[in-house]
């Protein structure tokens, strides 16, 4: 272990030079940077070593020869090419020109050592190791042919010699051993070259490894035939199911039905086409916890899409090529936009409903206030236009009623916005229910004379006491009639009933009207919303009488029941506990949040039915 890290730390040096020399458009591609660094260390080896050798070899030899002339200059070749790949890049270039130098070389030797016969010719082999390194099938090829031609030109170009022993032993041995160290010099750069291509390949495996372990998007892989052949561990916290149950078609048979053809159409458009496909699809998940489900669970997911070519085919014709694909779960962008609709939609209602009272409360203020100015001129002219005691007494009375209609519309509007912001207090007390019922039927009675209708009453025997507001449930039961007789015409009759029913009270009130169209079933009770409402609408009134019940009831922990067929009549049902403290508190934090509720879903040919709990 110490002689490795020694060897390597000794090497690091070299290490950093060779990546100091390699060009700045192979740095980012390890692989080519592995070939760089290859061709300069072999040729500044030779290089080196050469110039290194010379003069030793001058000193014991002598004055040079031409030949040793030739091969000097030609140790200078090698530091050139790491100089020029250095310098350009062209990797392919430098290694042609390599291939030609080395040829060259042993070319001029052997023509004048003895042609095939000389001691240079095992260097033909090297020219052809020379671009072993390259992977480029065509420079192989070409080195190859360039010590083909080497070879054919010392054998024919040149006479054999006629004693194979013209060359000294030594330069026979010198050759033959030069050429093999080149050549293991090679064989030790391709190797450093497949060691460096394997870490490459094991450090983008693991990276990618990595980010497919630890990515919440799923990444998968569908085959020609759309099937899954790969898909990143991060499916099971999608699916709730093991990556490998999703292979094949397992991950489709999970898609929701409605969703499938989209699917198949998205991974399809992306095989054959070159832009990527984009699907938003419903996807079935497992329940995290094993329970009865009555319906499978889904979530919402992106898919983006794209092809790819599987390793180095080649596609001639149309046919589908394979396809990746990243999955993410949307489920939370979906829940916001639908928020985001709802809110919208809240909104417009909200708009629609202000416009709603705007035209309404100003159509109710208007009238009254008409009479009250007009009828008013009138007495202040009494001289003029000669009125009489009666004449003055009719108008003093149509001035009154329009100003108490005034007062109510303005009361009501005053009330619901207190129970709406939860500041309409309740006062409890311990009463009898069956005298504040008689006090509102008489109350009431006159007005329903008056209108041709017969207002009865019923109340149990033994009805126990109610601990609520007296002054709430007294508004309660004067709206209900009051809504009743409003909408029952001449010769009709209206009903009030209590009873006890366990541990609460029921009020009943129910009418022969003309009951309520089944298009505004859903908006009873919201402010200002009055059936068959319209600019000129045949009964006159805000819409808030029945609002101010079910705020009333429900502060009250109570809940109210309305059904109705129309030109059958109206019954509404109340129900509040005999003690109205219990759960208050908590009614009144909840009464904007929780009122008024949805109808319960009856049968079409059923009376409909309205809750508020």
């Amino acid at each position: 272990m110490r002689r490795s890290k020694l060897r390597s730390s000794s090497f690091t040096p070299i290490r950093a030079y060779l990546d100091a020399l390699v060009h700045a458009s192979a740095r980012h591609d390890s692989l080519l940077a592995a070939r760089h660094r290859a061709f300069f260390a072999t040729r500044l080896f030779v290089g080196l070593v050469a110039l290194a050798i010379f003069p030793i070899y001058l000193a014991w030899r002598g004055v040079p020869t031409a030949v040793e002339v030739i091969a000097l200059c030609w140790t200078l070749t090698p530091l050139l090419l790491v100089w020029y790949l250095s310098k350009t890049g062209e990797y392919e270039r430098a290694h042609l020109l390599s291939a030609c130098s080395l040829a060259l070389l042993v070319g001029m030797i052997g023509a004048v050592t003895g042609g095939i016969a000389s001691f240079v010719a095992p260097w033909i082999v090297v020219i052809a190791l020379e671009a072993s390194l390259s992977a480029s099938r065509r420079l192989i090829v070409s080195t190859i042919v360039i010590a083909l031609l080497t070879a054919a030109t010392l054998w024919l170009a040149v006479p054999y010699p006629s004693s194979i022993d013209s060359a000294p032993a030594w330069s026979m041995i010198a050759g033959a051993a030069s050429a093999a160290i080149y050549a293991g010099g090679l064989a030790l750069a391709n190797s450093a070259f497949a060691r460096a291509g394997q870490v490459a390949k094991e450090l983008s495996e693991a990276r990618y490894r990595l980010l497919a372990q630890n990515m919440s998007d799923v990444i998968a892989r569908h085959g020609r035939d759309g099937a899954i052949t790969f898909i990143s561990p991060a499916a099971e916290q999608l699916t709730g199911v093991p990556a490998s149950d999703l292979l094949g078609h397992r991950l489709f048979d999970r898609v929701h039905l409605a969703d499938r053809p989209a699917f198949l159409t998205a991974i399809s458009d992306a095989a054959r086409g070159v832009i990527p496909a984009s699907l938003e699809f419903r996807l079935q998940r497992e329940p995290r916890v094993a329970m009865h489900r009555s319906a499978p669970e889904f979530v919402w997911v992106e898919m983006r899409s794209h092809a790819i070519e599987a390793g180095n085919e080649r596609r001639e014709d149309d046919s589908p090529r394979q396809v990746v694909s990243v999955f993410r779960d949307v489920s939370a962008r979906k829940s916001d936009a639908l928020a985001i609709e709802h809110a919208r939609a809240e909104a417009e209602r909200a708009n629609d409903a202000k416009s709603k009272f705007l035209a309404t409360v100003s159509h109710e203020l208007r009238t009254p206030l008409n009479a009250i100015i007009g009828f008013s001129e009138m007495l202040g002219r009494e001289d003029e236009m000669k009125l009489d005691a009666a004449r003055r007494q009719d108008y003093a009375r149509l001035i009154r009623d329009s100003g108490e209609h005034l007062l109510a519309v303005v009361n009501g509007i005053l009330d619901m916005s207190r129970i709406e912001a939860g500041h309409f207090e309740i006062v409890t007390e311990p009463f009898a229910v069956k005298p504040l019922i008689e006090s509102c039927r008489k109350m009431m009675s006159l007005r329903a004379e008056q209108a041709g209708i017969q207002l009865f009453s019923d109340v149990a025997v033994n009805l126990p006491e109610i601990n609520a507001d007296p002054r709430a449930l007294r508004q309660v039961v004067i709206n209900l009639v009051s809504n009743a007789i409003k909408f029952t015409e001449q010769g009709g009759k209206i009903d009030i009933s209590v009873a006890a029913n366990l541990d609460e009270i029921e009020l009943i009130v129910s009418d022969t009207g003309i009951g309520i169209p089944e298009e505004d079933i859903d908006r009873l009770g919201d402010p200002f919303f009055q059936g068959r409402s319209s600019y000129d609408r045949t009964y006159e009134g805000t819409g808030l009488g029945l609002s101010v019940v079910m705020g009333l009831v429900k502060l009250h922990g109570g809940s109210v029941e309305i059904e109705s067929r129309l030109r059958k009549g109206t019954k509404v049902t109340v129900r509040l506990p005999l003690d109205c403290q219990k759960g208050m508190k908590a009614a009144l934090n909840n009464a904007i949040a929780e009122f008024p509720r949805r109808p319960a879903q009856v049968d079409r040919d059923e009376p409909k039915v309205r809750k508020s709990a």
